[in-house]
């Protein structure tokens, strides 16, 4: 009988979680009796030790009390001193050395059970020992409390306490070194089963994953359709829907490679149409946006620039025919009629541009100074931005940058920046100017001082009919990029709230 695709991987990791099964139950196994050696060390012999430590302390302590208050010539402090000395007993810490024993003989394999009861006995000895002495102190204690001790019989009750003092120094000494050398001795054999516990792991764990390589060797060769399936939907995911599997068979990745192949012919046919809607759309749109615009344009800036230039035509000639005093005075009036002139010219254009937007014209590009159309635009500028405080740094490279660009149209993106520039510095700040030559390119940045932009706002700076401005129309930025894209250049925006906007641009440099 055929298995089935997902019997047949089921039967593959059931062999492998049933290996590494075996494994993690011989190494809990293994970590439950170094648990039971690290339990017996670390809450029996550690704990006696430490009692042991501190009883040791304790004597030494009262050794040094002893010596003292024989050395000591006043009777009040000697009474002083043996009060004080009444008040502290091991009495408690040597049942609670018993005690401790009592557990660890609970927590101990049968063969460190003799060493535990050797250790209770020897906390019972010193029980014994240390009620005769405190016998012996006590008479000491009576004889030192007179005002006049009969010191040749309290000298003899003081020799036969420090020695009984020895004694159980030494006691108490041989316990501690007894309980410290059995640790290490458990810590050694622990060290020692842990070594051969983890040499037995890893030699059981490299089989458990040499099994389960083995099976999933054997599934990666069941499954190696669905790699090919991953790759077609991956194909899709980047937008190629003429994918086609062709996987042959009968099981289930068969099948589903099948029906994939069927909805991906599917999703071409469908890509197809939503292409073709999709730029239907975006020309209609395109030629409903370019007749709003042309209406406007028509009826609120054509006319007024149609009378200005008009005019500026009849004051030239009433100029022509006026005296001045100066030549130099006619010579500026005259510049300044044709920078009018020149200024109503463009914007008759940039009238043109609105139109353009939906049905782009061809750029003329010839080798242009950047520099010195940078020059003229500032120039042009200088006397509003002036008047809105705002204060130009030029920083333009020496070597004049040539690029190929159509002058007007350059001239109207720069122009468009300066303004957008003054009009977010409201009330002054400082607009720097740089041109610079790198990479075959000519790069030109507008940096201001004004309040920033939000992301959100800066994401969008660059759609059509988009304007925080009231009354703007939002073509601005629109139709410079579409100028320098038209030059082969491009426009960045780099902004952030409370340190200022920078326009960066990028035209190919002339050769």
């Amino acid at each position: 009988m055929r298995l089935s695709l997902a019997t047949r991987i089921f039967l593959g990791y059931a062999v492998v979680l049933v290996t590494f099964g075996a494994v993690s139950i011989f190494s809990v196994a293994e970590m439950h009796r170094n648990q039971e050696e690290i339990r017996l060390v670390s809450e029996g012999y550690l704990h006696l030790a430490q009692g042991a430590a501190a009883i040791d302390a304790f004597h030494k302590n009262q050794e040094q009390e002893t010596e003292r208050l024989w050395a000591e010539k006043s009777v009040e402090t000697r009474r002083a001193l043996i009060r004080l000395a009444r008040l502290y007993s091991p009495a408690q810490q040597l049942a609670d050395g018993r005690e401790r024993a009592e557990r660890a003989r609970a927590l101990a394999p049968e063969s460190e059970r003799p060493f535990v009861l050797e250790v209770r006995h020897r906390f019972e000895e010193l029980s014994r020992s240390y009620a005769d002495y405190e016998q012996a102190a006590e008479q000491v204690f009576e004889g030192l409390e007179s005002e006049s001790p009969d010191w040749p019989q309290v000298t003899q009750k003081m020799d036969r306490l420090k020695q009984m003092e020895n004694s159980v120094g030494v006691s108490i000494r041989l316990l501690h070194h007894a309980l410290e050398a059995r640790i290490l001795e458990r810590v050694a054999l622990a060290e020692r089963r842990e070594r051969r516990s983890g040499v037995a792991i890893i030699g059981l764990s490299v089989l458990a994953i040499a099994v389960g390589l083995l099976a999933t060797a054997i599934s990666a060769r069941t499954l190696r359709p669905v790699r090919t399936l991953i790759e077609g939907v991956s194909r899709i995911g980047r937008g190629d829907y003429s994918a086609q599997l062709g996987v042959r068979g009968d099981d289930e990745i068969s099948t589903l490679a099948r029906e994939f192949d069927a909805m991906a012919r599917s999703l071409l046919e469908r890509e197809a149409q939503l292409e073709e809607k999709q730029e239907a759309l975006i020309r209609a749109e395109q030629l409903a946006a370019a007749g709003r615009i042309s209406a406007q344009i028509s009826h609120e800036v054509r006319n007024p620039l149609s009378s200005i230039g008009l005019n500026v035509e009849m004051l030239e000639e009433q100029l022509k025919r006026a005296r001045f005093d100066r030549a130099e005075e006619a010579r500026e009036a005259f510049d300044l009629l044709a920078s009018v002139t020149r200024e109503v010219d463009r914007l008759t254009e940039v009238t043109e541009q609105y139109l353009r937007l939906a049905r782009p014209r061809s750029s003329t590009l010839a080798r242009e100074d950047i520099n010195q159309v940078l020059e003229g635009v500032l120039d042009f500028s200088r006397e509003e931005l002036q008047r809105s405080h705002v204060e130009v740094v030029r920083e333009l490279t020496a070597d004049s940058p040539k690029a190929m660009a159509d002058e007007g149209q350059l001239r109207q993106v720069f122009l468009n920046l300066v303004r957008n520039s003054r009009e977010a510095m409201g009330s002054g700040g400082r607009l720097t100017v740089r041109s610079s030559a790198a990479d075959g390119q000519v790069e030109v940045t507008f940096r201001d001082t004004g309040p920033g932009m939000a992301k959100e706002v800066k994401e969008r700076v660059f759609e059509p009919f988009f304007s925080t401005k009231e009354g703007g129309t939002g073509l601005g930025l629109a139709v410079s990029r579409q100028i320098l894209q038209a030059h082969g250049g491009s426009i960045e925006c780099e902004s952030t709230p409370g340190s200022g906007t920078t326009f960066v641009i990028r035209l190919p440099r002339a050769s």
